[in-house]
């Protein structure tokens, strides 16, 4: 089935989020590998993902670990910095998409605040046709749920939705539900799965 719509995670997809290579770069891989290991900081970041407050749940972590105190800030403070740089290649994906009439929908877990912040700097980010922030919906990738509620807003059937995420869990729980799928890894691959399902030509896919 040719799908009716095409739905983009965020993270690793449109914009890098590699927090591990930001601290890398401002206290060495070795503190970073330490702080890593006595701090889980996805497990804070999934917090935020699910609806808490950027700065509230940074703030607690920080204070609740005095040893990683200033570098846990940077979570909050330099945040822009680490989702960071766009993934040009796929943002021109979205853009190709919708100039020939496809609608693309967001479906990422992304706080409340951090997607508002992102905006800032890349405003594709308002440029769905369709937005499914776990933030908003207070329920994060791979819960069912929230594969569920693209499928009942959008009302298209799920074997007519395309999906690509850089996560094989997500991936996994979108094709269980019937969703056409795709396992992103690099923009190029995305390019040709969107060519091969009809959507895009070639010279649209660049």
């Amino acid at each position: 089935m040719t799908p009716q719509a095409v739905v983009f995670d965020i993270g690793n997809v449109l914009i890098e989020w590699q927090p591990e290579r930001f601290f890398d770069g401002i206290i060495g891989a070795d503190r970073r590998r330490a702080m890593f290991a006595a701090v889980d900081l996805h497990a804070m970041n999934d917090r935020v993902d699910s609806g808490e407050t950027f700065r509230d749940v940074i703030t607690e972590t920080a204070q609740a670990t005095p040893e990683w105190r200033d570098e846990i800030m940077l979570w909050h403070d330099r945040w822009l910095d680490m989702a960071s740089p766009a993934i040009d290649h796929s943002v021109r994906l979205m853009a190709a998409l919708q100039s020939r009439g496809v609608p693309v929908f967001s479906l990422t877990n992304f706080g409340i605040q951090t997607y508002d912040l992102a905006a800032t700097r890349y405003p594709f980010l308002r440029q769905f046709d369709r937005d499914f922030i776990s933030g908003h919906l207070g329920i994060i990738k791979p819960n069912p749920t929230i594969y569920a509620t693209v499928e009942q807003t959008s009302g298209i059937p799920p074997q007519a939705l395309l999906f690509t995420d850089d996560r094989a869990e997500n991936i996994a729980a979108a094709a269980k539900r019937g969703w056409q799928t795709h396992h992103f890894t690099d923009p190029q691959g995305w390019a040709d799965r969107l060519v091969s399902a009809g959507l895009l030509t070639k010279d649209d896919a660049q």
